[in-house]
């Protein structure tokens, strides 16, 4: 956790809202200057914030809004810092709890240098990181719809098939499965589905790959060297890192991608671990993924993580092996590096 500490003369806390904000400005010595809500529009904020500007930061809670209140502090040049939300629990705990409430707790932090800092994710890759993430959901989505399909052929007793359903010849097999066209219909829909899923990922795939090569297109070539990163993880993994420098230390970069769990420790006993939903649930899937790849067909991989099972269970070498290449992913990025595999298993 890092908390902002800089002083300024003026503190600004904004509850945030699709439609309205709620303002609340302190000065140095905790003096409520400002505190009132206002319409979600750069001009009434700009009305409130103009008299302070070059004196003031403004601190809001990550959510799916801050994009606009980011971009329009760093366009009039008012230092703009963004609140982790599972950090921020002081603004909900207490016994009343309201917009203006909440406004007054964030200055309070900010000003107190106990504000917890997320990382402000650039403009310039942010709705690509956006749109990666909407391909994501839409994928596992239309893994939900062929699950469909083959629970209902199991769900009818009909025989079992390996049909794979993203090629139109195995969607077609499955038109006329079922005699009762209800059922029929139920399928279909699902193929349909399907089949407008296929199409549009792919030009979804396709596009953001071409701007990934102006955005980063270093980074992306090494990241693909390793075996078992392909396109979908490589673009995953640059994008949801952005700028790899914000890490100071490979444990930092861990921490981030959810390779590591903390200890729960008081009066020296450990009560087990926490924190595990704090960081990029995105990365730990791509390092989970690139773990599994890694070992197919890789014999040398696989010796690799039978020595790691000597000393733990299978899925701990697994985690081991993930947590691995994380920190191997960390240095190839910093040191612009392609990836050495003797190098990798000899460490």
């Amino acid at each position: 956790m890092k908390f902002y500490t800089t002083q300024h003369p003026y503190y600004c806390g904004i509850d945030l809202h699709a439609r309205s904000l709620y303002v609340c400005i302190l000065n140095a010595a905790g003096d409520t200057i400002i505190h009132r809500e206002i319409k979600a529009l750069p001009e009434p904020l700009l009305d409130l914030l103009a008299p302070y500007i070059g004196n003031i930061v403004v601190g809001v809670e990550c959510m799916h809004c801050w994009y606009w209140v980011s971009d329009f502090c760093a366009e009039h040049g008012i230092d703009f810092i963004l609140g982790h939300a599972l950090y921020m629990k002081a603004i909900h705990g207490g016994k009343a709890k309201n917009d203006r409430i909440d406004s007054y707790k964030i200055a309070h932090l900010i000003r107190g240098g106990n504000f917890p800092m997320a990382y402000v994710y650039p403009p310039a890759m942010r709705a690509a990181r956006d749109l990666l993430r909407r391909r994501t959901r839409i994928v596992r989505h239309g893994a939900d719809l062929k699950a469909h399909v083959k629970n209902t052929v199991s769900q009818y007793n009909l025989p079992p098939n390996n049909l794979d359903l993203k090629y139109p010849c195995a969607r077609e097999a499955m038109r006329d499965c079922f005699d009762d066209q209800f059922v029929q219909r139920n399928v279909d829909l699902d193929l349909n589905i399907i089949a407008f899923y296929r199409h549009e990922l792919s030009a979804i795939e396709w596009f953001i790959e071409k701007h990934a090569k102006h955005h980063n297109g270093s980074d992306y070539h090494i990241l693909t060297s390793f075996p078992g990163i392909g396109r979908i993880l490589a673009l995953t993994i640059l994008y949801e890192v952005g700028d790899i420098a914000r890490f100071n230390t490979v444990q930092d970069f861990a921490s981030y991608s959810r390779l590591i769990k903390c200890k729960a420790e008081s009066a020296g006993k450990t009560y087990g671990t926490q924190g595990n939903k704090i960081g990029n649930a995105h990365l730990k899937w791509a390092f989970g993924e690139i773990a599994v790849l890694y070992l197919r067909g890789n014999d040398k991989a696989k010796a690799y993580l039978l020595k790691l099972q000597k000393r733990m269970s299978k899925a701990k070498a697994l985690s081991a092996l993930a947590h691995k290449i994380g920190r191997c992913v960390y240095y190839m990025l910093k040191n612009q590096k392609v990836f050495d595999e003797k190098r990798f298993l000899a460490s």
